[in-house]
This record gives structure tokens, sequence and C-alpha cells, in this order.
């Protein structure tokens, strides 16, 4: 008999992913016996095995109805509800964890959901009230094999982010880019392949050298792989600022719109810097936030100093 399945959503993005991360080892530690599959897009599949709390991939679209498996444990690790709470009620479960939502009684038991609190805590806060212990800090991952030998020591700039309110100004980056180059670094820019038209413009201004744009290139196992042996990855992105942080790579990022604390690197760990000038916004906004553009390129080339002055504290 196989064993009996427990069904995770969290049907998001990269950083989504890896902010959940210690929620994930939680559930495989309490649940040993049982198989854990994880509802997400397939993109993110490898990764989320990687982790080595996931035994299984069920590929899927946000919000998107799942197969009616009957789980015996469903946990959702996706949002509030209602509509993803509904998604997973819809296969059956024997027991649902999740947030309490006044519009889905089955959940009535759950803790209350807190808006500014860090993505990271929140789903540990969620298991620790269903009883099952999680620790917050058990975010790190190994580096995948098969980082070439080119990217070993590189600056990994990564433009990109899914909203015009976090994306910093191309020519901005392109200025940053330029000085990492001047200091004899190699620059690589990562993105999706919705980022290639991005990244390329940032190389093109930059004067970096045919082969320096990774954007649309790499699949999420590629990219950690690069991201693991990076000097150094410098963002407005989360996603990949959280890829940082798991493999424990000095990192710059850049907050526009959303705040840090609820997003930001571990707060003990003086290898991941963080910029933001305290003006909350939207982060699904179309036009680049005011705090973001209060940023400017030597705010970013300091922060990059004081990673030269930390990098001797980063394990290896």
């Amino acid at each position: 008999m196989r064993p009996p399945p427990l069904l995770v959503l969290r049907a998001l993005g990269l950083g989504d992913l890896l902010t959940a991360v210690p929620a994930l080892r939680a559930l495989a530690d309490a649940f040993k016996a049982h198989r854990r599959v994880i509802a997400l897009p397939a993109a993110l599949g490898p990764l989320a095995v990687h982790t080595g709390a996931i035994d299984e991939v069920l590929p899927t679209a946000t919000l998107a109805p799942l197969p009616a498996s009957r789980p015996d444990v469903a946990v959702n690790l996706h949002g509030r509800g209602p509509d993803s709470h509904r998604v997973l009620l819809a296969t059956d479960p024997n027991r649902l964890v999740a947030f309490a939502n006044a519009a889905v009684p089955e959940c009535a038991g759950g803790p209350a959901w807190r808006e500014d609190e860090h993505e990271v805590r929140r789903w540990c806060r969620l298991l620790e009230a269903d009883g099952i212990t999680a620790d917050p800090v058990r975010l790190d991952l190994a580096t995948p094999p098969g980082a070439p030998a080119w990217a070993r020591g590189a600056t990994v700039l990564h433009p990109g982010a899914a909203f015009g309110a976090r994306r910093w100004p191309v020519g901005r980056w392109a200025a940053v880019a330029r000085a990492e180059r001047a200091k004899g670094r190699r620059v690589l820019v990562t993105g999706g392949r919705d980022e290639l038209v991005l990244a390329s413009q940032v190389a093109g201004l930059a004067g970096l050298p045919a082969g320096c744009v990774l954007a649309g290139r790499t699949t999420v196992l590629e990219l950690a792989a690069i991201v693991g042996v990076a000097g150094r990855v410098l963002s407005g992105d989360t996603g990949i600022a959280h890829l940082a942080t798991a493999l424990r790579r000095p990192s710059v990022t850049l907050f526009g719109p959303t705040a840090p604390a609820r997003w930001g690197p571990p707060a003990d760990r003086p290898w991941h810097r963080t910029l933001w000038t305290g003006m909350p916004g939207d982060p699904r906004g179309a036009e680049v936030h005011p705090g973001l553009l209060a940023l400017t390129v030597d705010d970013v080339l300091a922060e990059v100093d004081v990673l030269d002055g930390t990098a001797a504290e980063v394990p290896a």
C-alpha cells in the first residue's frame, strides 16, 4: 500500500516557495509516514524536491482546481483563503490545516491571519497552532551541482520584478554593472523568459560581453547552482533574493513598496543587505514606486562595499 498523502498548496512563485521551506521541513518531520505532495507551478517542482521535504510534485497554476485525491492532510501554505481553502477542500481531505476565514466554516479553528507578519514566520505559526513544531531558521539549501566554472565569484544582477512598481530603472542597473566590471568582476544578468529584453538592455547599456545574459536560459535548479557559487547577488526581486538567502550568498536587495520586515532576509546575517526608504505602497503598481526611485546607484554600491567586508563571514 502507498503511504497516505499529505497535500500542500503553494502555487505561487520562487520566493514564495523558498519562504515556505521551514514549514515544509516541519511537515516532513511531523508526517514521516506520509507521501508529501506539493501543488505548485511545474517549473518550481525540481527545487521543491531539492529541499528534501517533498516526495512528489503536483503541477498546477494559482487557484486552479486540484484532483479529488482525498489526502489524509491538506495544508494551505498559499494564502488566507477563502478561494485557496476551497481548492483544498475540494480534494476531500480528512484534515485541513489553514488560517481561519469567516467565509469557510471548515477552518474556523485555525489561527488569525496577520497582515504584516514576515512570510517565513507566518507559515511556521500556522503549523505551530496545529501542534506541529516549526523552526523558521531552517531556510538553508545545498547548492545544486553543475554550476559552470565561469559563474564562480561572479556578480549576479537580477533587474526584473513581477510588477513595474518594483523595477528599478534599467540605466541604474547598468551603472551598477559597469562599477562591478571596473572591479574586475564578471557580471551575469538573470531573469525569466519574459525578462530577456530587460536583461539585454542592462547588458547593452553596461557594455557587457556576449554570453552574460542568462535571462530565460536557465532552469530553476541551474539558476540555484549559479547563485550558489556567485560572489554576490543584487536584485529588486525577492525571488532570487530568497535564493541567495537559502544558499548563503552575499546579497543586496532593493525594496520599494513592500517593507523588508515582511519579505526580507534574516536579520542576523550581515551578508544579506536591504535598502528601503520606509515608504510603503502598492507592490502591484504599474509605475516605479517613488521609494524605489529614491534609491541611488551610490546607495547600492555602498552596500556592495559592506558585502565585501562581510564576505569572510559567509559559510563556504
